[in-house]
């Protein structure tokens, strides 16, 4: 399967080259972007929509939950899911809202997140020797095993997602993206650690 889906991957930097080439020169760096020009019934809703960076944030994140969830099919976990066990298996015995923090989730989602690995026996829960109302998480040998196991298929989903970029666009646009995180960390529903 991961050879079919790298040649799928090929194919598809393919065709995006060739779709790029064909595109008019994109906007210069230094001439500001027009993100959103007022509507126009002559304009497609793609011409409209694909000037907005949360709109295709939002797409690009709905195609690699689409890579992930393929890539990694064997195992039942969602990317988030994923996330917390990665997480834990780095620093194992952290507390929920900890947890939430590490990964950039609120404590309602976290709580769920949680509740729904320790069902399928990837986590268990103790009680935290110095506050008996918190709750450390730590990996079991199922979930350590599952981490594993499914790094070389997730890493196999990132790198489909880039297969259309260059070496060097991959490492700018990493560099973009984390910038733009970054920056804007205050205005999610929870901020990640080390970026408030």
């Amino acid at each position: 399967m991961v050879e079919r889906n790298k040649l799928k991957a090929d194919r598809l930097a393919r065709q995006n080259a060739a779709r790029l080439a064909e595109a008019a020169e994109p906007p210069r760096a230094d001439v500001a972007l027009d993100v959103e020009p007022p509507v126009s019934a002559s304009m497609s809703p793609k011409q409209l929509l694909w000037r907005r960076p949360g709109f295709l944030v939002r797409r690009l994140h709905q195609i690699h939950v689409a890579m992930f969830l393929e890539e990694c099919s064997s195992h039942p976990l969602t990317p988030v899911q994923f996330a917390v066990l990665t997480a834990l298996a780095v620093l194992p015995g952290l507390d929920q809202v900890s947890i939430g923090l590490e990964v950039g989730l609120d404590r309602t989602t976290t709580a769920d997140v949680v509740k729904r690995l320790e069902e399928n026996g990837f986590v268990r829960r103790t009680v935290h020797p110095a506050d008996k109302r918190a709750r450390q998480v730590f990996l079991t040998k199922a979930g350590q095993v599952v981490v594993d196991e499914m790094h070389a298929s997730m890493t196999s989903a990132q790198e489909r997602l880039l297969a259309p970029l260059t070496p060097a666009e991959r490492g700018m646009f990493m560099q973009l993206l984390s910038r733009l995180v970054e920056v804007n960390n205050q205005y999610g529903r929870t901020t990640l650690k080390g970026m408030a």
